[in-house]
């Protein structure tokens, strides 16, 4: 594993290409309405992050992958192709937005609620992203990738959910995918050691069922085996010499 340290000049170019990613998700917000098709969503994305920000829509065609970002909705864990269909009130919904600017890579999701949402949709959601903090609060120089995982997994097992495993975060930069993986579950002191200069993703996929999941024959889309709810946050997050900088950090969160 080569997990690649980043130049103070390319630190800043994933800082401008994940200051863009977030700013997508914001301006997609108030277009994620019941009646509103998830295809209706990429073309927007796709038209504001080419036309607006002059950046790339790092998904198109990224391994045969058909759409600008992926839409995820109630049981799709991941990966949702953008389609025809239409949200509707009580759905709760993951965009991931990657967009490449000046070859770098910039990689954030986020939960939205369409309209009304039960009770347990919402907590699902909200402990789904208190454990992406709680794995963001372990990076810092000296600690290990396991300290993450073993944060995500505790806090969402204490609120009886379970961690799904066959996805985890990455490191990111000029590829969209660099090492190392950052895994959701995990043991304190494992895995590599976070030196300053590392640039990767955290991203838990949480269920409210079982773990368990099953690729659709898109390809593409993942699913809960039971059908049980899943949710998902990301961020892209620098190690620097204090700490941490969440570089996809959006205006509603600062």
């Amino acid at each position: 594993m080569t997990i690649i340290i980043k130049t103070a000049d390319e630190i800043e170019k994933m800082r401008v290409a994940c200051k863009l990613a977030a700013e997508v998700l914001d301006m997609i917000a108030p277009h994620v309405a019941a009646g509103v098709a998830t295809v209706e969503l990429d073309r927007i994305c796709h038209e504001y992050i080419v036309d607006v920000q002059q950046a790339i829509p790092a998904p198109l065609n990224y391994r045969g992958f058909p759409k600008s970002i992926c839409t995820s909705i109630n049981h799709q864990i991941c990966h949702g192709i953008p389609s025809d269909k239409k949200l509707k009130n009580g759905d709760i919904v993951n965009i991931d937005i990657t967009v490449i600017k000046d070859g770098y890579h910039g990689d954030t999701s986020k939960m939205f609620c369409v309209g009304e949402v039960s009770p347990h949709a919402k907590r699902l959601v909200d402990v789904t992203r208190e454990s992406l903090f709680l794995g963001i609060e372990q990076v810092k120089p000296g600690a290990h990738f396991g300290d993450i995982g073993y944060a995500i997994q505790k806090h969402a097992e204490a609120n009886r959910y379970s961690v799904v495993r066959e996805f985890c975060g990455h490191g990111i930069g000029k590829k969209f995918h660099e090492d190392p993986h950052v895994m959701h579950f995990g043991k304190r002191g494992e895995g590599a050691m976070m030196e300053p200069g590392m640039i990767f993703t955290i991203e838990p996929m949480l269920n409210l069922g079982k773990r368990h999941m099953k690729i659709l024959p898109d390809g593409w889309t993942a699913v809960t085996k039971d059908r049980s709810l899943s949710a998902q946050w990301e961020h892209t997050i620098l190690v620097t010499e204090q700490g941490y900088e969440i570089l996809t950090l959006r205006q509603e969160e600062l």
